[in-house]
């Protein structure tokens, strides 16, 4: 939950609740846990509110880092983001008030539910009405917009929303599902957030086990099954999108980054089988076989009919030789890339030895260009809800905000996992400054900054070579990791595999505070040879 400014809540009166008071109270009652925000007059007052309500607030150094955090919050525990934002008096309404603007309105755009509570009053079940939005359906966020002049007075309280109801699929679409994928010759099965999200990673194994299906999870869907899963066939992405003549989606939209289930990427004649909460989404871009409802309650009517029909999908077939034999091949040239001792290093090499020492429970956070894409490929999950990245909007400068979501998590654990946030140099620069957010909580994230000096791969063409500082240039060699020591965090400077390797063992071993590995690559570093330029 995130917590904007709010413009001044005037003092209490004894016996009455304040403004302050009520919102932290209506946040508690919908089992909110986690709130972050910066504090300013009088967001102070709500900030105190919130935490002698039991709500662990964090106070960050960015509005924009802060919203990232709650929304990987929302992802981890199935508690989408709601915005609790100020505005100003409503005697004041066109008068050219402080930072007066009609967010109600401007947030109905990108939002589930926009509301301003008629009064003091209503303001629980206002928060109410937008905890239960957000999770109903499609998770989304919400906005809820407080006015100055909302201050005391008593009201009466407001019960938690129930968990969202479980609807089935139809059956005559399940019986539809099941016939394709038996009629199948080269079927896939792509597993999505959705599925994460929905927390049906013991079903989903189930049906993967029993049917015998090659699996394929976006990047938000890794460890949903666990990424070195017999089925998984992630090494052989394109190959398994383009050759697949049935495709079974849980929880994924046919957006870009599943190429829209489109040529050149798709077989053009491709059957898609859809399941999914929202009706709206269904048929996007392919027609589908649409299996609307609760992700887990699907996957049990799947389960129930393979059953019944007592069929498995051969793991004898051409169509998995062909699969294993793609794999195969695209391990040899990334180990190939991996095993290169050429200094500076690049990428492959980078990931290979981060891999070699992560603790298979760690939760990964990554952002960037290049630096996110290889990372998916070579840094495993095997665990559900256990990678965040820059998602559907391809957003920059989530990172250190989602990994001061997931470490503050973590922390209330009786047993924390380690939290480790891979970032491009460039997308560090976004939100670098929550290295002190970092280190003033005490949150041991491990941060890995793969600096190649620029934003993509520096080119040296004779045009770019003509400008001292082309666009996609940064500071050579800057010194990331002296921003954390200036804040009593860890830092190291990294340029071999070996000060690789022991950067990142001290770095895990300490749990007291967070680090910074600044490791410095080829500039010229780039992805593995594609297939065509298509791809």
């Amino acid at each position: 939950y995130f917590l904007s400014d709010i413009v001044a809540l005037k003092p209490a009166v004894m016996g009455e609740v304040t403004g302050a008071e009520l919102i932290a109270e209506a946040l508690k009652t919908q089992k909110v846990e986690y709130m972050f925000g910066i504090v300013g007059v009088p967001i102070i007052e709500v900030a105190m509110a919130a935490q002698a309500a039991g709500i662990k607030y964090v106070g960050m150094r960015n509005e924009q880092a802060a919203c990232y955090a709650a929304s990987a919050i929302g992802y981890l525990t199935g508690r989408p983001v709601v915005v609790i934002g100020g505005s100003s008096d409503r005697n004041q309404e066109t008068t050219g008030a402080f930072q007066e603007f009609p967010q109600v309105e401007a947030c109905r755009l990108y939002s589930k539910f926009s509301a301003r509570p008629s009064s003091l009053e209503a303001i629980p079940s206002v928060i109410e009405k937008a905890v239960r939005t957000s999770i109903y359906g499609r998770p989304g966020a919400c906005y809820v917009d407080i006015a100055g002049d909302m201050v005391n007075a008593k009201v009466n309280r407001i019960s938690c929303c129930p968990p969202p109801p479980v609807s089935l699929a139809d059956h005559s679409a399940v019986t539809e599902a099941i016939c394709a994928l038996k009629a199948a010759k080269t079927p896939l099965v792509i597993i999505g957030k959705g599925a994460a999200y929905g927390r049906a990673e013991a079903l989903l194994r189930q049906f993967v086990e029993i049917s015998g299906l090659p699996f394929l999870p976006t990047p938000m869907g890794k460890g949903v099954i666990p990424d070195d899963h017999p089925n998984c066939v992630a090494a052989a992405r394109s190959r398994a999108l383009l050759q697949a003549d049935v495709v079974l989606l849980f929880g994924a939209r046919l957006n870009w980054i599943l190429h829209f289930g489109l040529p050149p990427r798709f077989n053009p004649n491709v059957k898609i089988i859809q399941v999914d909460l929202c009706a709206e989404e269904m048929s996007n871009n392919v027609k589908s076989v649409a299996l609307l409802g609760d992700i887990g309650a699907i996957v049990t009517q799947l389960l129930t009919c393979v059953r019944e029909h007592g069929w498995k999908y051969p793991s004898s077939t051409e169509w998995w030789g062909s699969l294993k034999e793609k794999i195969a091949a695209n391990a040899e040239i990334s180990k190939g890339l991996a095993l290169n001792t050429t200094l500076p290093m690049n990428y492959y090499t980078v990931f290979h030895h981060i891999s070699q020492q992560l603790p298979h429970d760690c939760v990964i956070v990554s952002e960037g260009a290049n630096t996110m894409d290889i990372g998916r490929t070579m840094l495993n999950n095997y665990l559900p809800r256990h990678r965040l990245d820059a998602g559907t909007f391809g957003t920059m400068g989530v990172g250190l905000g989602f990994a001061i979501a997931a470490a503050a998590m973590e922390k209330s654990r009786d047993k924390s996992r380690r939290v480790v946030c891979v970032e491009g140099d460039s997308a560090f620069g976004f939100s670098g400054m929550e290295v002190e957010t970092m280190c003033r909580y005490n949150l041991p994230v491990v941060i890995i900054v793969v600096n190649n000096n620029g934003i993509y791969k520096l080119r040296c063409d004779k045009i770019l070579l003509t400008f001292r500082a082309p666009p996609v240039s940064l500071l050579p060699e800057a010194r990331y990791d002296q921003v954390m020591t200036a804040f009593g965090g860890q830092g190291f400077l990294v340029r071999t595999a070996e000060e690789l390797k022991s950067a990142l063992e001290l770095s895990l071993s300490d749990w007291d505070r967070p680090s910074l590995l600044n490791v410095l690559i080829d500039p010229s570093s780039d992805r593995k040879q594609q297939v065509s330029a298509a791809l």
